[in-house]
């Protein structure tokens, strides 16, 4: 099955377009997220339900934030950054996602 030439160059725009939307919602619902769970720790820790030490968050953040820039590395070599449709893509997902 093959593309007709009409509508194959097409294609290399709205592929990256799509993925940039994609990404940018993901980026905007996991923000959220975050920040949700950061207030959720906050509330917890002026309440007394929880304690959390310097040192306690020292070592989780140096347990985790390697094995996060691992990933993150190989994802940035995935994503069509460069692509202006991806961008554009980026940032609908990001303020409409």
């Amino acid at each position: 099955m093959s593309i007709p030439p009409e509508i194959a160059w097409l294609i290399p725009i709205i592929v990256p377009f799509i993925i940039g939307l994609l990404v940018g919602v993901l980026i905007k619902h996991a923000l959220k997220l975050i920040l949700v769970l950061a207030a959720l720790a906050i509330v917890l820790v002026v309440t007394g339900a929880i304690s959390i030490g310097f040192s306690d968050l020292y070592d989780k953040a140096m347990q985790f934030l390697p094995k996060l820039y691992d990933v993150g590395r190989a994802w940035i070599n995935v994503l069509p950054y460069s692509s202006v449709a991806f961008l554009i893509g980026l940032i609908l997902g990001l303020w409409k996602g």
